[in-house]
């Protein structure tokens, strides 16, 4: 077994004090997203979705939030996917941002809800072509023979709709993480980090609170 106890390095690039942490977590987040989006990050909106299957097993993966608001956390999918039948059977989930070359951090928990018809077609017209096409190619999930399958499919339904629009593919949607809670984490010198957790109410208020490190 491979010794990894000695990797360690100090977290010295910022604080956070309770006078300049605002009521509104969304405020915070969308500053801090603007940090990050400025920064040298790549893929600045990728975010872990964890699930959980119906042996209480959880999965996590990577997706891109395409969206952000009062209302919750956007992203898109294979409705045949495994996630998706995850959240079919439980629609809790967990989001995080792993922003950790600037020594941040965003948890989130919430419950994810399918989203409008009308919305996902307005995304899915909105991207490539090539990326609307390979929406219909890909089984998500679903073993597969070789890659050379994947791109023989592309190749023909490339030139099916060769002419005209991609047309939206009745398996394909999106979901919206109405969050329960979000936590923001920076990193400090000697291990005192900075968190701070915001929980909603049942009257949709929110509520925050410091946490230990």
């Amino acid at each position: 077994m491979s010794e990894l106890s000695d990797i360690r390095r100090e977290y010295s690039l910022g604080e956070m004090h309770s006078e300049n942490v605002p009521d509104d977590p969304m405020e915070l987040f969308n500053c801090w997203l603007e940090v990050v989006k400025d920064s040298e990050i790549k893929d600045p909106t990728a975010m872990s979705l964890a699930t959980v299957d119906d042996n209480g097993q959880p999965f996590q993966r990577i997706v891109l939030l395409k969206r952000f608001g009062d209302d919750g956390f956007v992203f898109f999918t294979n409705l045949e996917s495994r996630k998706a039948q995850h959240i079919a059977i439980n629609s809790q989930v967990s989001l995080l941002f792993p922003w950790h070359t600037l020594e941040k951090q965003v948890a989130i928990t919430g419950v994810a809800e399918p989203l409008s018809k009308t919305e996902v077609l307005k995304y899915f017209m909105s991207r490539p072509k090539d990326s609307q096409i390979a929406a219909w190619v890909s089984k998500q999930s679903s073993p597969i023979s070789a890659r050379k399958a994947l791109e023989t499919k592309f190749s023909e339904m490339k030139a099916k709709f060769a002419k005209g629009d991609v047309p939206l593919p009745k398996f394909w949607g999106g979901y919206i993480v109405k969050p329960t809670s979000i936590e923001f984490w920076q990193g400090g010198e000697n291990r005192l980090h900075d968190r701070f957790i915001y929980e909603k109410s049942a009257g949709e208020q929110w509520a925050r609170s410091r946490l230990a490190p």
